[in-house]
């Protein structure tokens, strides 16, 4: 089993950002944390005896919270369930939110992966974003963070952002590189309704601003070539790793293992049943913990659905041995023809028992995943 913390608050709300996340003074954080940790202890009563092999620390911005809360609430994790010894345990932070003294504690608390919310190495972009950050500001963050001992970092990057050109995203990407983190996220943006950039950019208006849809593709493409040739492997539709450095927990969330959420509006999938916590804080701090909201009871077929809708993220794709003995049938005969169609069209390819997209599969995914949902 894998475990997700949320972390709700941030500096400031990013113009781009519809996550459950927003400013809150140390009063309400630390009644947070409280519940956080009274969370844990009452809901881990039933995974006493399975393992945990990673625990991921999202937001929000975790770094904002004082080290020592992070601290307690690692002991409280470690207390509560069997976390393996070497399990991956990661925190997300941003550039400027972090110093000496808090990356030391991190350690202690046992966290050995730091995921730095850079998204561009242009202090303009930057400013358009609502970022709180500067490059220069991440540049010292990030060496603060290898001195502290951390040899597994990840960096968070952003293209087609508002008055970007393909050259200024390739130098944000030669920046990060040329820095030698061991993983590398680069996400397009998207314009999520009910978010500032929506109100700017999501009825048409900001012409000229964004970059087209020519600009964005040759975005994707170059991003892909370039970090090969840098020596980081894609494997994943937006991740990129040095050899053995995958992040182990997304790759938990693309082939199906169970992971429990904890915290403010944090969702779980465990035993076949999905569900998520209170989304409102108020709400969430006055009651007692443990309470599944949205339950749903996944289906055989959605469960085979949601194998090839997941799996087809990861380069390697799915196997369709593992398929047979999870679902006790032939992905064959579950999806009469479509994986052969798929073949034809040049969007996948089945090999070595391995059903995976092309690189124009790739590109055209979210077509090709929602071909499985029937």
């Amino acid at each position: 089993m894998e475990l997700y913390v949320h972390i709700p608050f941030c500096v400031k709300k990013c113009a781009y950002c519809d996550f459950l996340s927003f400013p809150q003074g140390e009063e309400i954080q630390r009644r947070y944390v409280e519940k956080l940790m009274e969370e844990i202890r009452t809901v881990s009563a039933g995974f006493h005896d399975t393992p945990v092999s990673s625990v991921f620390v999202g937001g929000g911005t975790p770094s904002v919270l004082k080290a020592r809360w992070m601290k307690e609430l690692f002991d409280c994790l470690r207390a509560s369930f069997h976390i393996e010894e070497t399990a991956e345990i990661s925190m997300e932070a941003n550039p400027g939110t972090v110093d000496r003294e808090k990356l030391r504690i991190y350690r202690e608390a046992g966290i050995n992966r730091l995921s730095f919310g850079l998204q561009s190495a242009d202090n303009r972009e930057l400013k358009a974003l609502g970022r709180i950050h500067t490059w220069e500001e991440f540049l010292e963050s990030f060496r603060l963070a290898r001195e502290a001992g951390f040899s597994n970092l990840n960096v968070d990057l952003m293209s087609a952002l508002p008055g970007q050109t393909v050259e200024s995203w390739m130098d944000t990407l030669k920046k990060t590189a040329d820095l030698d983190p061991e993983h590398i996220s680069a996400y397009s943006l998207i314009i999520e309704e009910g978010t500032p950039f929506f109100e700017a950019y999501g009825n048409g208006r900001g012409d000229g601003i964004l970059p087209d849809e020519d600009a964005e593709r040759e975005m994707y493409h170059r991003t892909r070539e370039f970090l090969k040739d840098r020596g980081y492997e894609r494997y994943e539709i937006s991740n990129y790793a040095r050899p053995g450095m995958e992040c182990r927990h997304n790759l938990g969330y693309w082939t199906g293992v169970s992971y429990l959420g904890l915290g403010l509006g944090a969702s779980s999938y465990v035993n076949g049943c999905r569900f998520c916590n209170e989304r409102d804080l108020g709400i969430y701090l006055g009651e007692k913990p443990g309470k599944r909201l949205d339950q749903e009871i996944l289906t055989k077929k959605d469960m085979e659905e949601e194998f090839f809708y997941v799996g087809l993220r990861l380069v390697q794709g799915v196997s369709l041995k593992e398929f047979e003995e999870r679902f006790g049938e032939r992905a064959q005969d579950v999806y009469p023809g479509l994986m052969e169609r798929l073949e034809k069209e040049g969007a996948a390819v089945l090999s070595d028992g391995r059903f995976r997209l092309t690189d124009y599969g790739m590109d055209v995914s979210n077509y090709v995943m929602a071909e499985f949902l029937q």
